[in-house]
C-alpha cells in the first residue's frame, strides 16, 4: 500500500478543511461551506466532540483523504454509524483508499455494536453509486432528505 489510515489530529485540521472545500467544489455546492476550519476543530477535538475523523496518509506523509463520521440513533434500529463525508483527492482515486475506510468504519460501528452503517450519495455519482453496490450497500429512492438552517 502507499498510503496508511490513521485517526486524524487536531493538527491534522487545515488540511482536512482543505478537502472538505474540495469535496464541496466536486460536489457543485462551494458556496454552501459556512462552517471553519476553527469550528471544526472545536467540534472534532474539544471538550464535547461531534464527530470523529480518520485520514489517509501517503507514505510521504500528505493527507490525501478523509473520512467523517458520527452516530446516529434510530429509533428502529438503535445506534449507527454516520458516515458524514467520505473524500479521495483526484489523484489518489482508484487506489482501494475508500475501501480501505469502508472496512475500517465497519469495523468501528460493530465493535461499538451499532445496528448499521448510514450515508448519502448524490444521485449523479455514478463512480460511488457503482462504488456502493459492488460492496452491497442498499439504495434508498424512496426518503426524501430534510432540513432546517439554524443560522439564517
Amino acid at each position: 500500500m502507499m498510503y496508511t489510515i490513521r485517526k486524524a489530529r487536531k493538527e491534522d485540521v487545515p488540511v482536512i478543511f482543505s478537502l472538505i472545500e474540495a469535496l464541496a467544489v466536486f460536489e457543485k455546492a462551494p458556496h454552501e461551506v459556512d462552517n471553519t476550519a476553527e469550528q471544526l476543530a472545536l467540534d472534532a477535538f474539544g471538550d464535547t466532540p461531534h464527530c470523529r475523523i480518520w485520514v489517509a496518509e501517503s507514505h510521504e506523509g500528505e493527507i490525501i483523504a478523509m473520512a467523517l463520521c458520527y452516530t446516529r440513533y434510530s429509533t428502529w434500529k438503535g445506534a449507527c454509524l454516520y458516515l458524514e463525508d467520505l473524500y479521495v483527492l483526484p489523484e489518489w482515486r482508484n487506489r482501494g483508499i475508500a475501501k480501505a475506510f469502508f472496512k475500517l468504519l465497519i469495523e468501528v460501528a460493530k465493535s461499538e455494536h451499532m445496528a448499521m452503517m448510514v450515508w448519502q450519495v448524490l444521485d449523479w455519482n455514478e463512480p460511488a453509486i457503482a462504488f456502493y453496490k459492488k460492496i452491497g450497500a442498499e439504495l434508498d429512492g424512496e426518503w426524501i432528505n430534510c432540513r432546517l438552517k439554524l443560522n439564517a
